[in-house]
């Protein structure tokens, strides 16, 4: 039976290949890939998960997929690794819904086809695709944290309901399902992000939330829908969660996770580090906790300077960064959770990942920006298609330049490269998008010019010794085949 399925797949892989034919079979051929996948997970996660990427794989043309794909088996082939534990915690604790939707969704839709697709547009059309789409359903907020890029725009901006629909199907001729929202505070138009969740049902979608207003019914139905995750900001133990956004929001925060476990709903954390709180956020018993209470995901991003109001004084000192460069590292190794650091982990992404190189920003108002840290656009979602604002001049300076530095431990145009970002801001004539006040790039780059030159110092030094070890481990690897 297993041989007459393997000869149909690769009957449909030939197909694939006929243009006439691509975009029938090939939405045919990856639903057909997810119901395999998940039905192999499912019945022995462990084992299962290996089993589907060895189904898998021989279909996938991305080589980065391809390598993505090997270096998962090879740390899931240890039972004892970390990333073995996360696998089991997460087909044991999440709803059946939630389980399928990360294969299927997250997985085939996404990371394969999807990228496989804006892959072939970006050789077709000379510019950049994104892989996910982040967009603020409304700058309102019932908030107002220290540092927040949201601040800097108007209380009253909202992408309206049809507008986000569009914004999503237009997405998905591109390849694009996933979509993550920001604010203000999403889940205040809660109702809305519900419908379009099940409307898109063949998307994945997630929620940055301050999490206070994440009760059980929001929590139930998001573990019934399965494809909508939420990240919950915090900022470490209650006092200095409670500095940056308020008293009280610490305990909305672990009432609404609790919600969420017991829903059986995905969701994680996010945290901004600064000089104030990195030994608590950077802290192996504090992720513990994390963990203990249900999250499957930490997003680690550090203060950035925004808005008329930012105080420098907040910004990490080059050894707070280096600090948090090797804690997310030990904690991914060793800890199973799935742990990312927006600018740490520029090794691994090859440097900055906006401008539509993997993702791009629509703010409240529609203006279509690089980056939720970029307050700076050429064009409004609500005046041109997704795929003329993909063709932007701003975005056009982004892949001229990318990555901005070769040393990819120094990847952001505005934090570790501030001459980039005042030269890629001026080249494209791009407009302000802050209504506060309308930020030069210069007032920016005065800000973090001197933090830049800092961790630069100790940015090579890191670089340098991961370049060492990286190819240490391959020739230990080569060695290891012969």
């Amino acid at each position: 039976m297993f041989e007459k399925t393997n000869s149909f797949v690769k009957l449909l892989i030939v197909l694939i290949n006929k243009k006439e034919l691509y975009m029938l079979v090939n939405k045919a051929f990856t639903r057909y890939l997810g119901k395999k996948a998940l039905t192999m997970i499912e019945k022995d996660p462990e084992k299962g998960i290996l089993q589907a990427i060895n189904f898998v794989n021989p279909f996938i043309k991305s080589q980065s997929t391809r390598q993505y794909l090997a270096d998962t088996k090879r740390a899931l082939e240890d039972e004892k690794s970390s990333y073995a534990n996360m696998v089991r915690k997460i087909f044991t604790e999440l709803s059946p819904a939630t389980r399928k939707s990360l294969v299927n969704n997250f997985a085939i839709n996404g990371l394969i086809y999807g990228i496989a697709k804006t892959k072939k547009l970006k050789e077709k059309h000379g510019f950049n695709f994104p892989w996910v789409i982040l967009m603020d359903p409304t700058s309102a907020c019932n908030l107002k944290c220290t540092g927040c890029w949201a601040a800097s725009y108007s209380q009253k901006s909202e992408l309206d309901l049809n507008t986000l629909d569009n914004i999503i199907k237009q997405g998905k001729k591109l390849g694009i399902y996933f979509y993550i929202y920001s604010g203000g505070e999403p889940t205040i138009r809660k109702k809305d992000l519900l419908y379009l969740a099940k409307k898109h049902h063949d998307c994945y979608f997630m929620a940055f939330t301050n999490g206070t207003l994440v009760d059980k019914e929001f929590a139930d139905q998001l573990g019934e829908l399965g494809n909508f995750a939420l990240a919950f900001s915090i900022e470490g133990v209650e006092e200095a969660t409670d500095f940056r956004r308020g008293k009280g929001t610490y305990k909305k925060v672990i009432e609404g996770m609790n919600n969420m476990k017991q829903a059986g709903a995905l969701f994680g954390f996010s945290t901004c580090y600064h000089s104030k709180n990195v030994s608590q956020v950077g802290n192996a018993e504090f992720l513990d906790y994390l963990i203990e209470l249900g999250c499957k995901f930490g997003w680690y991003f550090t203060y950035i300077p925004i808005g008329k109001d930012a105080t420098v004084d907040l910004l990490v000192t080059p050894d707070q960064r280096e600090y948090m460069y090797h804690f997310v590292r030990e904690m991914r190794a060793t800890k199973p959770i799935f742990l990312m650091d927006f600018w740490n982990d520029g090794e691994y992404a090859g440097g900055c990942i906006a401008g539509a190189r993997s993702y791009i920003h629509i703010n409240a108002n529609g203006d279509v920006e690089p980056c939720a840290f970029i307050h700076y656009a050429n064009v409004n979602i609500k005046e041109v298609s997704l795929f003329e604002a993909l063709k932007s001049p701003l975005f056009a300076e982004y892949k001229k330049n990318q990555p901005f530095n070769e040393n990819h431990l120094r990847p952001c145009p505005l934090l570790d490269n501030p001459e980039k970002f005042v030269q890629i801001v001026n080249n494209s004539n791009a407009y302000s998008t802050e209504v506060l006040h309308k930020e030069k790039p210069e007032e920016i780059y005065n800000r973090t010019i001197d933090i830049s030159r800092k961790w630069a110092i100790v940015a090579d030094k890191l670089w340098k010794k991961s370049k060492n070890k990286q190819e240490e481990d391959k020739k230990a690897f080569v060695e290891s085949k012969v």
